[in-house]
């Protein structure tokens, strides 16, 4: 008789523990604390190694020493009947996305420009980063950093609408596609529904830290990560709109 009551006080106090572990309160020290560090962590170490492998995928750009450069001559100019005029600037972008669909180009811009600047430049963002390290960014105000992220949420809305209803988008989009873009979006949107406390504050403010801490697990081991290998792809490698000579071919 004592034993069962002794496994049953046992069993109450084992259920209050796991109760009080998984309380908002630990939740949101867990989200606020070691998981923004482990996350910061995979992040960098994640993009390293994919930046080494993608790398790894490329040469060095070598030039064939049997190439006779001296034998090859340059086009006459067409105004001396010497062939085809040259293309103008609005006939070659009109063959790319800049020329096809100027709208996306504009939205695209101002929605990376927007995902990049308003983590590092939010206030309460640098607000943490000071408590963290002693040290924090530049800090737009709260009315801009607002503005932002509603053009932001804006963009992404476009996006979503042009996969969903655009045929050629449709055809081309999969589940993985949907959610990339719902891992990029929710830390914005979590973020602004908790700044202004709409539904329960405590809440969405752990879901706002759990999302922005998935997207930097995330960036590594999906698309998100070509916002970083954009730069890697237009200033060092051929034939890729290139900014520049470039310096390795793949």
């Amino acid at each position: 008789m004592h034993c069962c009551e002794t496994g049953n006080a046992l069993t109450m106090v084992a259920h209050m523990e796991l109760s009080n572990l998984f309380t908002a309160d630990f939740i949101y020290n867990l989200a606020r604390g070691p998981l923004v560090w482990i996350s910061i962590l995979i992040c960098i170490i994640g993009s390293i190694a994919r930046t080494v492998q993608l790398l790894s995928y490329t040469r060095i750009k070598t030039i064939d020493p049997n190439i006779d450069f001296s034998s090859i001559r340059k086009k006459p100019p067409a105004a001396k009947g010497g062939g085809l005029p040259e293309p103008g600037l609005f006939a070659v972008l009109k063959g790319t996305i800049l020329g096809v669909s100027p709208v996306t180009i504009l939205v695209s811009l101002c929605f990376h420009i927007c995902l990049i600047i308003i983590p590092f430049f939010l206030l309460a963002h640098n607000l943490l980063i000071d408590d963290a390290i002693g040290f924090s960014l530049f800090s737009f105000s709260e009315r801009f950093s607002d503005f932002l992220t509603i053009i932001f949420l804006a963009c992404a809305a476009f996006f979503l609408f042009r996969r969903i209803f655009l045929a050629r988008m449709r055809a081309i989009s999969t589940f993985y596609d949907y959610v990339v873009l719902f891992i990029t979006v929710a830390p914005f949107l979590t973020g602004f529904l908790a700044y202004y406390q709409i539904f329960n504050y405590k809440i969405v403010i752990i879901l706002h830290m759990l999302a922005g801490e998935l997207m930097l697990v995330a960036i590594p081991f999906t698309k998100i990560f070509h916002m970083f290998f954009f730069f890697i792809g237009r200033f060092m490698i051929v034939n890729q709109h290139t900014m520049g000579k470039g310096s390795r071919t793949w």
